[in-house]
Order: structure tokens, then C-alpha cells, then sequence
């Protein structure tokens, strides 16, 4: 689809000018998109930035989405200053961790029945299924940004009924 826009004025007349402009494919099939899915886009894009990063954080934690680094490409210089400029943050202590990740590494199977039935309490929406299929795919983190009291208490529990749990 082209898009065609004209008027221009230059000196005391008027010319005009045609300029094309290529309308990319999201725009020309948007029409083909699910109304469904398309009100959920109009209410995502009225969002505030401080909500769009409630939301993504909230949807990957009930979609158990874990978040992935992506190499990044750095110029031959940046590359050779980076070891130094790492090497005075390694001096500094450390400060001490207050969020962790609960990550479930392994069961013992005579306790799965039990570990699947607190995995569903645990998991906020998780439906019994939800929650075999989850324990089935271990290891996998079962909850991020968990304060580390709450972090302690769930590795209680779950090593009580025969889980072997990784603070992260």
C-alpha cells in the first residue's frame, strides 16, 4: 500500500510534490488481527511505564518466563577496557543479597504427590495440572524476587517433603 503526500510551497507559487511512503505490513494487516487481541493491545498502550513493568514482571512469573541474557556485541576497544573497568567492583564488598530465587533441582519420587499439591498452593492461578507438569519439569525456578525470609520458609517446607532446593 502507498501512501501518497503532496503540497509544498515554495517562493509565491505552488507546487506540488509527490512523495511515496511505503506503509509497513503490521499496519496494512492490523484489521486481521483478533479483536480480542487487539483490545488487549489498545489497553497495554494506554499503560504508564512504572505499570508495563508491573505487568511483565507479573507475567512472567505466572508463565513461568525466566529471563535470558542476550550476548551483547562490543567494539574491539570496549572490549579491552572492560577488564579494567571490572576489576575496582570486584574489590568492593559485595552488598548482601535481600531477593532470592527459589529454584526446585530435583525430588525424591515417593514425596511427588505432596510436592505437587504445595507447588499448587504456592503458585498463585496454578491448577492441579499446572502444577504436575511444572514439578515433572524440574529444575525450575518456582518463584523470583522472593524476600529471604519467605525464600527460607518455602526451602523449609519444600526439603520437609523431599525437594532439594537452590537459593539463587
Amino acid at each position: 500500500m502507498i501512501c501518497r503526500l503532496s503540497l509544498r510551497v515554495a517562493s509565491s507559487a505552488l507546487r506540488i510534490q509527490t512523495r511515496r511512503f511505503a506503509v509497513s505490513a503490521a499496519v496494512r494487516n492490523e484489521a486481521a488481527v483478533a479483536p480480542k487481541i487487539a483490545e488487549i493491545v489498545d489497553k497495554i498502550e494506554t499503560l504508564t511505564l512504572i505499570e508495563t513493568a508491573s505487568l511483565i514482571q507479573q507475567l512472567k512469573t505466572r508463565l513461568n518466563i525466566t529471563d535470558i541474557a542476550m550476548p551483547v556485541a562490543a567494539a574491539p576497544s570496549a572490549a579491552a577496557a572492560a577488564p579494567a573497568a571490572a576489576a575496582p567492583v570486584a574489590e568492593e564488598k559485595a552488598p548482601e543479597q535481600t531477593e532470592f530465587k527459589v529454584k526446585i533441582e530435583k525430588f525424591d519420587a515417593a514425596a511427588k504427590a505432596k510436592i505437587i499439591r504445595e507447588v499448587k498452593n504456592i503458585l498463585p492461578g496454578a491448577t492441579l495440572v499446572d502444577a504436575k507438569k511444572f514439578v515433572e519439569s524440574v529444575p525450575k525456578v518456582l518463584k523470583e524476587n522472593v524476600p529471604k525470609e519467605e525464600a527460607d520458609k518455602l526451602k523449609k517446607l519444600l526439603e520437609d517433603l523431599g525437594a532439594t532446593i537452590i537459593l539463587e
